[in-house]
């Protein structure tokens, strides 16, 4: 189970911290990210953690969010979390954490259906 945290109303340049804490399972070697939907849009990719194999791992980002936004994960605590910096108020959506039972493939990175587990979503509402 996945539960995320951290949403809230904030003014545009502005900074959130989002987590996602994972209960029932440790995910040290899992795919992890964030996905987000707007109103009215399709759920979309935000970002990917990608294990690599012995503690390595790899980032992947959305275009529209690349160099505002750091996922990172806490495997000890199984928590993952999305930092997201300078906020525009077209980041506002609903985010969602996502985590696949085993490693991610990377050429379909931003894939839904590569992830089994889902939070339940924390809405982010940034104003201009």
């Amino acid at each position: 189970q996945l539960q995320a945290s951290g949403g809230g109303l904030v003014q545009a340049g502005g900074s959130l911290r989002l987590s996602c804490a994972a209960s029932g399972r440790t995910f040290a070697s899992d795919g992890l990210a964030w996905f987000r939907q707007a109103p009215g849009k399709e759920r979309e990719f935000v970002a990917a953690s990608r294990f690599l194999g012995g503690r390595a791992y790899r980032s992947y980002y959305a275009d529209s969010v690349k160099g505002r936004f750091t996922i990172s994960r806490d495997n000890a605590g199984n928590t993952v979390y999305l930092q997201m910096n300078s906020l525009k108020p077209e980041d506002t959506a609903v985010y969602y954490c996502a985590a696949r039972n085993g490693n991610l493939i990377a050429s379909a990175i931003g894939d839904r259906e590569q992830y089994g587990f889902w939070g339940q979503g924390t809405l982010v509402t940034v104003s201009s």
